[in-house]
């Protein structure tokens, strides 16, 4: 699909590849939603410079993802997709800059884009030129960032919560099903981070770029992208932060998967100690001599069962003294 967005239309324009099918004049903003190779070549066409394919947009290797051909700026960066329906997933987006046109190329519907050209319609100084599109642009996926990592951050206080303060009422014992949930919550919060990580330091080397690749002119953008990468620097070190955080949380709930493994060994070596006595007692009281003194004796077996009994109580006193119970 290409949308076409040019300065102070309220709607985007969708085009369709046809024989008759021609680019607006005005268009500043050219998005392609998962392109066919019809539309790619439309669009090279049309401005006159490459689009890069799906396979050239996946390469990691900085010189592959940032560079420019011509008059024509390339720059791929890693945007964080789905968080809200809790699956993220890392989706590479080229931004080409032309001297006329912003060409996005994506397969995936982030949510910064959607809210961006929602806002575009209304707010008409948002797409005046190339330049100035392209940092809104980044300004609100930064934005969206920002707002990823902050909801990250309150699952983490919350999940610390159900961890070290529960209520009194709720005892002191963690039920399985509540540490696989747990871990489960840790798990997720864990690929958010990570993803968002990876997302703020490939646009911290996207904005790097861009400001050295700029072309000076009246309406230098630089200040405004010097502000983007302070912002995208501090979200680096928050996600940081973050991923800290939920390494301890593993940690926690790991030591206390450990503590009630322990605790459940304990009972079991408890109840082998507490009932030794007493099967001893039937062992002697079972064996089959012939002349045992308690064979043929009136209170023989009150007898034994008494002394199963106080062997039994002695050592569960004992270890309840002790706190080990």
């Amino acid at each position: 699909m290409i949308r076409s967005v040019a300065p102070y239309s309220s709607e985007p324009v969708e085009l369709v590849v046809d024989t008759v099918a021609v680019l607006p004049a005005d268009s500043v903003w050219i998005d392609l939603v998962f392109p066919t190779n019809e539309e790619e070549a439309f669009i090279e066409a049309a401005i006159g410079f490459s689009v890069p394919t799906r396979d050239e947009m996946a390469e990691i290797e900085p010189s592959s993802t940032l560079y420019t051909s011509g008059d024509a700026i390339y720059l791929t960066a890693n945007i964080v997709t789905g968080a809200d329906a809790g699956e993220p997933e890392s989706c590479p987006i080229t931004f080409v800059l032309t001297p006329s046109h912003l060409i996005t190329v994506r397969y995936c519907d982030p949510k910064p884009f959607r809210a961006f050209i929602a806002h575009a319609a209304r707010q008409h100084d948002l797409c005046p030129d190339p330049p100035l599109t392209l940092i809104h642009l980044l300004d609100a996926i930064v934005d969206r960032l920002a707002d990823m990592l902050q909801d990250v951050g309150a699952e983490m206080d919350a999940i610390s919560k159900a961890t070290f303060r529960r209520s009194k009422t709720s005892g002191d014992r963690i039920t399985n099903n509540a540490l696989t949930v747990l871990l489960t919550r840790i798990g997720k919060s864990q690929d958010v981070v990570s993803k968002a990580r990876d997302s703020a330091v490939s646009l911290a080397r996207l904005l790097s770029f861009l400001s050295f690749a700029l072309k000076n002119d009246a309406d230098d953008p630089r200040e405004h992208i010097k502000s983007l990468s302070r912002d995208v620097t501090s979200l680096t070190d928050h996600a940081t932060y973050l991923g800290g955080n939920v390494t301890f949380l593993l940690d926690a709930a790991l030591g206390l998967i450990n503590i009630e493994q322990n605790a459940i060994i304990k009972i079991f070596s408890v109840a082998a100690v507490i009932f030794m006595p007493p099967t001893l007692v039937a062992s002697i009281y079972g064996m089959n001599f012939e002349h045992m003194p308690e064979l043929k004796w009136l209170y023989g077996y009150p007898y034994a069962v008494g002394v199963m009994i106080l062997s039994a109580i002695l050592p569960y006193t004992f270890f309840k003294r002790q706190g080990w119970l």
